[in-house]
């Protein structure tokens, strides 16, 4: 494979993990995968599973396919840690999603075993911001995408609302969606709209963000209130808010319809 990348003074590390999840302060290391890139055009693999030392969730395994009888005999993270430590010393960095999701994973694993991982002054080559950048994900690509025609007059109001309503439509028969709104919602919506909320492999309703992402939600208002009142003061969808007020209540949210 050949490398378009060039004039690399120093080693560039592109790598991946896998996790149990994506919160860094609570989730761990399945897998990690580096390939170097080394000035003058060579280059090495190194790919490890790794032991967790916590059960890994289904919706994690169903993501990435590892579960815990695949690292059961693997080593742990603490195990690994200086001799990765020691690769990744000295070299840019590079991966799919790294800057948001692989290095703050790793540098958390890291500070854990009391090794402290730091990306100043180091290249950070993220290629989704790239692929954010030049490919956007805005109304006017979706119109040229389903549509085949420019979106004139876009941010004017009146344009925009014409254009999604056309997107949408498109979308509808391009992808054989339910073509009644109701039906499109139940198929869009698994909790509520924003997607604070998911519903996990026992049908549980559980956290999709912040410090109890992957957690129940009617565990977390026994034991942390606090949080869900803090929920309320926030500006969250009312769908939220009434979940979360639910839950406070002692009212069991798993296995109810949303709000």
């Amino acid at each position: 494979m050949k490398f378009k990348l060039s004039h690399l003074t120093r080693p560039l590390a592109v790598l991946d993990v896998e996790t149990t999840g994506v919160d860094p302060a609570a989730d761990r290391i399945v897998e990690i995968a580096v390939l170097t890139l080394r000035p003058g055009g060579l280059a090495d693999g190194y790919r490890r599973r790794i032991n967790p030392g916590v059960p890994i969730p289904p919706a994690a395994t169903a993501v990435h396919g590892i579960g815990d009888m695949d690292v059961a005999t693997a080593p742990s993270f603490r195990a690994l840690a200086h001799d990765l430590f020691a690769r990744l010393k000295d070299v840019d960095l590079a991966g799919f999603g790294v800057a948001g999701f692989d290095l703050p994973l790793l540098t958390a694993e890291f500070a854990r075993v009391g090794l402290r991982f730091k990306v100043a002054g180091r290249a950070v080559l993220d290629a989704l911001d790239v692929y954010r950048r030049k490919e956007p994900r805005d109304l006017a690509s979706a119109v040229r995408f389903y549509v085949g025609r420019d979106h004139t007059g876009a941010h004017s109001a009146v344009a925009d609302v014409r254009a999604a309503a056309e997107v949408l439509d498109r979308q509808v028969g391009a992808y054989q969606l339910p073509a009644t709104p109701a039906a499109l919602h139940a198929t869009l919506t698994d909790v509520d709209v924003a997607r604070r909320f998911r519903r996990d492999d026992r049908q549980r309703i559980v956290f999709a963000f912040g410090k109890y992402a992957g957690q129940s939600l009617d565990e977390v208002a026994g034991r942390d209130p606090g949080y869900l009142e803090w929920m309320l003061r926030q500006s969250f969808l009312d769908d939220v808010r009434c979940l979360v007020q639910r839950a406070l209540a002692g009212q069991p949210t798993s296995g109810v319809g949303a709000c």
